[in-house]
């Protein structure tokens, strides 16, 4: 089956503002960076601020251009194509929920403006179907008929929000990716923008990448987790088995460290910061705080190894076994 998009090796680097008057230091945003999208599969991104979540998502939207790998729409490298081409591939193919709706709309366009900009702007049907499009985006994401003419500063947070999904579903796309869709949200509100997102992928079987920090909701939204650190995808679990057949150390650490009310556990202790994305460690990233690290983990950046489950794979040179529970992980001396 061709995947909706396929990442290969993907790199990103930024210029700094830190460095020397003619050498600016380099931000390492995504290295080596391997993703694949299934027609109707939802992955989730985790990890901690700074490790690339957000620049993978622009990077599947074709927002962010790597400095070096592929990007595939539809089996097509997008960077191959001519600007229009592509321009007009990722404005229909793709959706994209951004983390605040407050700002992702438009303040002086009312809500039917909003979500007939992409029907206009891709000349999709005449007018009244484009108004009939709109009527349906309002009642598949749930929003009254009456807020057709409001503004988004006349709306609630939630209500913003439902506007903003409706306008990335607006083209039919293949690909939906949320970067933290519910982060600026009230938690009473949460919930309801989560089970919207739900029901319409299975309503419209969506490929959809959700990027997170609240881990717990990722695992529950989703097929797939792919766990990040320092830029590098260490870790792709099937989301069932992810919180207790993790391998990847920092995935156990970081699922431990959710707080839990029914089966709460002790999270397992990290020592030293996150290090620094313009100076990177040699070998594995993640060998600076791991507790299992020595000096293989120093030298060489483990490739990826299979797990006895389909779809899981890991890189580490020192993985936690398989049998091995988080809350004993815990309980073990670093």
């Amino acid at each position: 089956m061709t995947a909706v998009v396929e990442v290969r090796d993907a790199h990103v680097v930024h210029r700094a503002r830190s460095g020397g008057l003619f050498r600016r230091d380099r931000v390492y945003a995504l290295t080596g960076a391997d993703l694949r999208v299934a027609p109707g599969e939802t992955v989730g991104v985790v990890g901690e601020s700074g490790c690339g979540k957000s620049t993978l998502a622009k990077v599947l939207v074709g927002i962010e251009r790597p400095v070096s790998g592929s990007v595939s729409f539809g089996g097509r490298d997008l960077w191959a194509m001519p600007a229009a081409e592509r321009r007009a591939t990722v404005g229909a193919g793709t959706g994209m929920i951004f983390q605040d709706p407050s700002t992702a709309l438009n303040r002086r366009l009312t809500v039917r403006r909003v979500l007939r900009d992409p029907l206009d702007v891709h000349r999709r049907g005449t007018r009244s179907e484009r108004e009939d499009r709109v009527r349906e985006l309002m009642a598949l994401v749930g929003l009254p008929r009456a807020l057709a003419d409001a503004l988004p500063g006349q709306l609630s947070g939630g209500q913003r929000q439902r506007v903003a999904i409706a306008r990335a579903l607006a083209l039919d796309p293949a690909l939906v990716v949320a970067d933290e869709p519910t982060s600026a949200l009230d938690v009473s509100v949460r919930a309801q923008i989560l089970n919207l997102l739900l029901d319409l992928k299975e309503r419209l079987g969506l490929a959809l990448v959700f990027v997170s920090h609240d881990i717990q909701t990722v695992r529950r939204m989703s097929d797939r987790v792919v766990t990040m650190y320092l830029g590098r995808i260490v870790e792709e679990t099937p989301a069932g088995r992810v919180t207790d057949a993790a391998r990847h150390p920092y995935t156990r650490a970081l699922f431990s460290a959710t707080p839990g009310l029914l089966d709460p556990i002790e999270p397992i202790p990290l020592s030293g910061p996150v290090p620094s994305a313009t100076r990177p460690p040699s070998g594995c990233p993640f060998r600076t705080r791991c507790w299992k690290a020595d000096e293989v983990c120093a030298r060489v950046m483990p490739d990826f190894s299979a797990a006895s489950q389909p779809g899981h794979r890991y890189r580490c040179h020192h993985p936690v076994e398989e049998d091995t529970s988080t809350r004993d992980l815990a309980r073990q001396e670093p």
